[in-house]
């Protein structure tokens, strides 16, 4: 009777890099000389030159891309490496191994610092605009006569690369208060001297100019050093700064900065920042002055934060807020804020890299009954809004997400049909060959192989019942596995995914999938099912009817 084979991984327990090694069909563990067969195998079939029909040819160059890509990586040693450890990204991340990162630990690390360097060049390549506005109220000046509107300030900024290895950053700062205004325009040009290492060059006119230079390098994989000169056109005033920062764990980093000059200050401070929580901490020390600072922000989801800050020093101030996302780029803040000033509101909106700030001063003085009131009407508000429309609101958002992602999906897997039955044409010719010489001397021919949710089918292994919801759930992969037979011998490798065989596909993302043969050899009947990452060797007389 047939089996349920048991040899292998489960596809929890396989690797997440096997995608070129089904490619090619052959094992994790296969050396330089069986990848080289195996690649010219399959490129045999799929060179482009080989096909006249052009649907074919395009499915042709498209498959022998994937089957190049493939061999490319798995020929190269050290490619070969790094992407057994972090897939395609690692590659694309342009990580090169060297003998000061034999480690993987070290590997990680330096995967992550590109990773984050190629992000911001992505990002400053677009040369998006960041722009702050802040627009001061308050009540006790509009009670006492006065315009209720107290300060204005807009900050902005540009950034784009001029070249790989250079960028420039052009910053503006402008500020209104009552009949003064005051402003200072700032450009940065940086010089990308190695990955490791960085100059910039700025100068700053307006409200105080100057010109300054600053040299930054990774010291090692976990501490940083910055140094910096800064001299004021104004009275010939020079600052001299050193930062060091120093990774303290897997989450937190901690710095240090001396600042010797006109502006005398030593800062020690700290951040941390988890998966639902964040936090930082300071203390600075200056010529005359000494201030402490530091803010908590918990997530209690993807959708809202609270955060809690405060500040000793020339300003003192305790505040607590919360925050609520009400788009993919966009979120919402209101702040309760008390301090030396006296007691405010401060609403935020951020989008993007735009900024909008309202600070609302309630009153200047600290009475009891105002400091309660001003916290605990916003709280009973937010509370009230979220029931009653914020609700609502996100499980609409959520059914519309689900669906969009739905649709999305089932269209990836058309495409994926389509990629797939195309490569089982360009296949055909050879298959239908090696399955007639396995007929003509009583060898190994498969006579049906189905993959995908078969758990989804109704009736027993030994009748498998196919409807029409079904049949959008498997993919008939007969055709493959016969290509795929040498000498009467068939075999699928060890935690590999299957769907990245040639002339596979995944028919039903996200869920399980399942690999049915049924086979015939030496006048005899098999059948045998396997899970996704499971080994398949046949024949093998356990799989017999």
């Amino acid at each position: 009777m047939g089996s349920r084979s048991s040899e292998g991984n489960s596809q929890e327990e396989a690797g997440p890099h096997t995608e070129l090694y089904a490619r090619l069909n052959v094992s994790p563990s296969a050396s330089a000389e069986e990848i080289r067969k195996a690649f010219l195998n399959l490129s045999g079939v799929a060179h482009p030159d080989k096909h006249l029909d052009p649907e074919l040819k395009d499915a042709a160059t498209e498959s022998f891309r994937q089957i190049v890509e493939a061999y490319d990586v798995l020929n190269n040693e050290e490619k070969r490496q790094i992407y057994d450890i972090y897939g395609m990204e690692g590659l694309k991340s342009g990580l090169e191994l060297g003998p000061h990162l034999n480690k993987v630990e070290e590997l990680k690390e330096q995967l992550e610092k590109l990773k984050r360097r190629k992000e911001q060049e992505k990002v400053l390549a677009h040369g998006p605009a960041s722009m702050t506005l802040v627009a001061k109220l308050s009540l006790p000046s509009y009670l006492d006569g006065h315009g209720i509107i107290r300060r204005m300030q807009m900050y902005s900024e540009v950034q784009s690369h001029l070249s790989k290895r250079n960028m420039i950053s052009v910053s503006g700062n402008f500020l209104v208060s009552g009949n003064r205004g005051d402003g200072y325009a700032n450009v940065l040009l940086r010089h990308q001297v190695s990955p490791f290492a960085h100059v910039d060059f700025m100068a700053t006119a307006g409200l105080r100019s100057l010109i300054g230079l600053q040299a930054s390098c990774q010291l090692s994989n976990h501490s940083k050093a910055t140094s910096g000169l800064t001299v004021s056109l104004g009275d010939g005033s020079i600052n001299l700064s050193n930062t060091w920062t120093r990774k303290l764990s897997e989450t937190s980093f901690g710095d240090i900065q001396l600042v010797l000059g006109t502006e005398s200050a030593i800062t020690a401070g700290w951040k941390k920042k988890e998966e639902k929580t964040s936090a930082a901490g300071e203390v600075k020390f200056g010529t005359g002055y000494f201030g402490a600072s530091a803010h908590y922000t918990h997530h209690f989801s993807e959708n809202s934060h609270c955060r809690i800050a405060g500040n000793i020093g020339s300003a003192l101030y305790l505040e607590i807020g919360g925050g609520r996302r009400i788009s993919d780029s966009s979120f919402v803040r209101l702040v309760y804020n008390i301090g030396i000033e006296g007691i405010l509101w401060r609403f935020e909106l951020h989008r993007g890299s735009q900024k909008l700030l309202i600070p609302v001063l309630l009153s200047r003085d600290l009475h009891p009954i105002v400091a309660t009131g001003a916290f605990m009407v916003p709280s009973s508000l937010y509370f009230l809004l979220k029931k009653i429309v914020l609700k609502p609101y996100y499980l609409r958002r959520q059914k519309q997400k689900a669906l969009e992602k739905k649709e999305v999906s089932l269209n990836q897997v058309r495409k994926a049909r389509d990629a797939a039955k195309k490569a089982q044409k360009l296949l055909q010719n050879v298959s239908n060959r090696k399955k007639s010489k396995e007929m003509e001397k009583d060898g190994l021919v498969i006579t049906k192989a189905i993959y995908g949710n078969l758990r989804a089918a109704r009736g027993t292994d030994d009748h498998l019942e196919v409807d029409d919801d079904v049949a959008s759930l498997i993919l008939d992969v007969t055709l493959p596995l016969n290509f795929l037979v040498t000498n009467s011998r068939l075999e699928l490798h060890e935690g590999i995914k299957k769907s990245g065989i040639m002339g596979f596909c995944d028919p039903c993302p996200g869920e399980p999938s399942q690999l049915l043969v049924e086979y015939t050899f030496k006048g005899k009947n098999y059948k045998v099912v396997v899970d996704d990452y499971d080994l398949l060797r046949i024949p093998k007389d356990t799989h017999t009817i």
